[in-house]
């Protein structure tokens, strides 16, 4: 089963794609060359240099409520960058399995970029229509105003608007998860704690794309807008982890999908990998 339960939160995780999404140092260019062999084979193809990396979301029932992070690419997407563009997969079926779309409480959008705000909506008789109708979707304020205008907004924020709530800083869930700004990636980049009995995670979005982001949290990815924001950030977010035992959950690993890290010296090393069945390499 791909869920497991962090004091009274139980997280299931749902995969839209996984596979190799182009060259992992053109994601990642601080990545040395050969890349680490311990990648292989859940974060990297040697043989071909490709990142193996997947579309995803996380389910969370907390509270009574059910609370998505994160909701991919989506269907029939006109995008500039061609690697999200035009997917069709069977997600939305997938998702159903595990949760009525009109019972989502909360959609959690860490960031407005085209792989984490794509099943915001679908397709229904030619228009963009919220997928969650009775959801409240939580989007940081300084991202919506940034991708104002943008192809991303326009068919999977603007039509939400409606049951959007704009936040800044720092916004409550409830009892047991609460949104963070983290900004670098995106202006308005948020990462989501858990904090339930003794337990902690922390959901991160882009904070980091591949695990060796672990290892040098220096190294950002090519989409990080604010480079040195996005370091300060990430060296925060580690850091909390690492002396909380928080597990980390970025948007986009593959295998196990999360860690729990330690402070290495001056960075952090990945001390045990979380309880989600690896996916299966592509």
């Amino acid at each position: 089963m791909n869920t497991i339960t962090l004091g009274d939160v139980e997280i299931t995780r749902v995969v839209e794609r996984h596979r190799e999404f182009g060259p992992l140092r053109t994601f990642v260019p601080g990545v040395p060359d050969p890349a680490p062999a311990w990648l292989t084979p859940d974060h990297h193809d040697p043989s071909t240099g490709g990142m193996i990396a997947a579309a995803q979301t996380w389910v969370l029932r907390s509270g009574g409520r059910t609370i998505l992070v994160d909701t991919g690419v989506g269907n029939d997407r006109v995008r500039t960058n061609p690697v999200f563009a035009g997917w069709q997969t069977d997600f939305l079926e997938r998702l159903s399995s595990v949760v009525d779309p009109s019972s989502v409480d909360v959609v959690v959008n860490t960031h407005v970029h085209a792989d984490h705000v794509g099943w915001n909506t679908h397709d229904v008789d030619g228009r963009w229509a919220p997928t969650f109708p009775n959801a409240t979707y939580l989007i940081h304020r300084a991202d919506h105003e940034h991708f104002k205008g943008t192809e991303v907004h326009d068919d999977s924020v603007a039509p939400v608007l409606g049951q959007t709530t704009l936040w800044e800083n720092s916004f409550r869930i409830d009892e047991n998860l609460e949104l963070e700004s983290a900004p670098g990636h995106t202006p308005g980049s948020a990462v989501l704690r858990l904090r339930s009995g003794t337990d902690r995670a922390v959901f991160v979005g882009d904070l980091m794309h591949s695990p060796y982001q672990v290892t040098d949290p220096l190294c950002n990815s090519t989409f990080c807008l604010d480079p040195a924001q996005a370091q300060a950030t990430r060296l925060r977010v580690l850091g909390r982890a690492a002396d909380t035992h928080e597990l980390v959950v970025p948007a986009h690993f593959g295998g196990h999908g999360a860690v729990e890290v330690a402070h290495s010296g001056p960075s952090f090393a990945i001390t045990t990998w979380a309880a989600f069945p690896p996916l299966a390499t592509p």
